[in-house]
């Protein structure tokens, strides 16, 4: 028979007119740099680190991924902090990096996005990232990251890099890792791919004209698998993917399009909401958003996520009647964002 009346008379009388707002309120967002509208600046920023090269033709490659962060940092009008890029200085890359964070805010609206880049190793206990002198452990990293309340996007592009995923796990954090274990120790090619991804309109998976970090990162595990594939390797690096903090992270064939379809037998939450969220070069109505409401969005929109993942638990009028508060929040939010 289909919904009942009283379920239908809620999604088209009130439900698909907030719908219908809420992308009126998008479009009628400044379309201008925040420069231009006097939207205050994001304090977010990039440290992209190179480790050590090896040998002559890693150091090349890994120059060339970073570059790529920086000009997509460029492109976005981003602060960026290049560690390791110049030879001469890089022999006390471990305290540069640690100097960097402990003078980055802990707390704001900004994002703080962490590329790693280089080779990593993996001694059975000890999971390392190889920098020019002393090398930083997983563990060390984990201590230098807990004081940050901030949005976190760490991308870790070398071999043996999964133990990284649960050391660095954590609410409001968006882990990458190249592999899924550290017994994963050949080059990882993965850091070439999202580098290339990351400001791609190819990239850009459900066309809101910006490519998020979720994004980036499931056509870069596409990449990856195709090369294997294509070379007829056997693949031996294979990226997850960590951003609701329970450390256990997901496989890029998990999932279609930017939305998990897969589930975990534990019936854990599944990851990819939160990284689709964060866009390092995001679109000029992103951009004409103040921070402040953009993370306020973001966590209603992180709810609706949420009950849409029980909605075949729910009675229809259950659903609908949780959702109608939800969409009514983000409705007043982005009023608030349009008037003058």
């Amino acid at each position: 028979m289909g919904r009942p009346p009283l379920e239908r008379t809620r999604v088209t009388r009130i439900l698909l007119p907030i719908l219908l707002g809420l992308s009126m309120m998008r479009a009628a967002l400044p379309a201008a740099d925040s420069a231009a509208t006097g939207a205050p600046p994001a304090r977010s920023r990039l440290l992209v680190v190179l480790g050590a090269p090896g040998e002559e033709t890693y150091q090349t490659l890994f120059k060339e991924w970073g570059d790529r962060w920086l000009a997509a940092a460029q492109k976005a009008e981003l602060s960026a902090v290049p560690i390791g890029f110049d030879p001469a200085t890089a022999t006390n890359s471990i305290q540069q990096l640690r100097e960097a964070l402990n003078s980055e805010p802990k707390e704001g609206w900004g994002d703080l996005w962490i590329v790693l880049i280089g080779h990593g190793t993996f001694n059975g206990k000890e999971a390392k990232f190889n920098l020019t002198g002393y090398d930083v452990t997983a563990q060390e990293l984990a201590e230098w990251l807990k004081p940050f309340r901030r949005r976190l996007a760490v991308i870790n592009c070398t071999s043996a890099s999964g133990p990284f995923l649960k050391a660095l796990s954590g609410e409001g954090r968006s882990i990458l890792t190249a592999t899924k274990n550290g017994a994963e120790q050949n080059f990882a090619r993965y850091g070439d791919f999202i580098s290339a991804a990351i400001a791609d309109p190819e990239a850009d998976l459900d066309k809101d004209g910006q490519t998020s970090l979720l994004e980036a990162h499931l056509t870069a595990a596409k990449r990856t698998a195709d090369f294997y594939q294509l070379e007829q390797r056997m693949a031996t690096e294979h990226p997850l993917l960590d951003d609701n903090g329970d450390g256990l992270g997901t496989p890029a064939d998990w999932f279609r399009g930017v939305r998990a379809v897969k589930k975990a037998k534990d019936g854990a939450e599944p990851d990819g909401l939160r990284a689709n969220q964060l866009c390092l070069v995001p679109n000029l109505t992103e951009r004409a958003l103040p921070p402040a409401l953009r993370q306020q969005r973001d966590q209603i929109e992180l709810k609706i996520a949420r009950l849409r993942e029980t909605k075949a638990t729910l009675s229809e009028d259950d659903y609908y009647s949780s959702l109608e508060p939800l969409l009514l929040d983000l409705a007043r939010l982005y009023a608030s964002s349009t008037k003058p």
